[in-house]
């Protein structure tokens, strides 16, 4: 079947980045269509919206639409109905059903979630913190963490943490590395431990894509002995059992991320933080 084309615009007063999650998330679930993009964000003045009208108007397709302010929403959705062009305010529904249950009529401030509160810094200060424990380094600072992510070389790791310091959690990250000692610090930690690994196959054409870009490999198999053990079969398959069973004994959680995202990994790893957490409170409040 030949791909069906539209072009879809995304027009934000912000970032735009709710806007390309759900297009993302909706897109994604039809196969025969070919998505062109417009991505208008930080539209808020009426000289920034003439120019997304301008875009619509010589490449008309629907409009997707994060616009509070009253004024532009009125000239977008009078153009777009002149050029018989469907548009649709997504936040509507929600922000509707959130004034019934609160019974306040919300603000019309564009990019008001992005102003710079706790939260804010509180996302910046675990992005400094993921910088400074990446890959086993600062273990005295280990202490500190919301979650401690253990796996082999090129199990996603740093990407993990990053995304999840984006969520403001502190996120350290060890390598599991055999024939040395266990990970430091972790014989009594004072936050989650969670492991993560993949299949042979998957790890071993990671690692070769690794060891391509930083020169230490070709692909006519011109490999060092050291590298060429990186990615022997074999060998990276005992180093991945070698590293489940430390994560079985110690008691720490394993997620298998051969088939997943960073986001999904980055979700299943917050699932998890939240059942230690809720683990640990039924521990603490046991009688003795």
């Amino acid at each position: 079947m030949a791909a069906h084309q539209i072009d879809l615009h995304l027009v934000s007063d912000a970032t735009g980045e709710t806007l390309n999650s759900i297009a993302r998330a909706t897109t994604a679930q039809f196969e025969h269509v070919q998505i062109v993009y417009h991505r208008w964000s930080l539209i808020r003045t009426r000289f920034q919206l003439h120019r997304v009208l301008e875009g619509i108007e010589a490449e008309p397709g629907p409009v997707l639409s994060t616009l509070v302010d009253k004024a532009l929403r009125a000239d977008l959705d009078t153009t777009c109905q002149r050029l018989n062009v469907q548009v649709v305010n997504v936040l509507d529904p929600v922000m509707t059903l959130l004034q019934e249950q609160i019974g306040e009529q919300a603000t019309a401030r564009p990019g008001r979630q992005y102003v710079l509160d706790a939260d804010y810094f509180r996302r910046i200060d675990a992005m400094h913190y993921v910088l400074q424990h990446d890959d086993g380094q600062s273990q005295a600072g280990i202490a500190e963490a919301d979650v401690v992510l253990v796996g082999v070389s090129r199990s996603s790791k740093t990407p993990t943490c990053f995304y999840l310091a984006n969520r403001g959690i502190k996120a350290a990250n060890i390598p599991l590395v055999p024939n040395l000692p266990d990970p430091p610090g972790l014989d009594a930690p004072l936050c989650p431990v969670i492991g993560l690994t993949l299949d042979v196959a998957s790890l071993v054409e990671i690692r070769r894509h690794r060891l391509r870009l930083i020169g230490a490999g070709t692909a006519t198999g011109n490999v060092r002995h050291d590298a060429q053990e990186y990615i022997d079969e074999d060998a990276v398959k005992a180093e991945l059992l070698w590293a489940r069973r430390l994560c079985n004994r110690r008691g720490w959680p394993v997620i298998d991320v051969t088939r997943r995202s960073i986001e999904e990994t980055a979700a299943t790893v917050l699932q998890l933080m939240e059942a230690w957490h809720v683990r640990k409170r039924k521990a603490d409040h046991a009688p003795a």
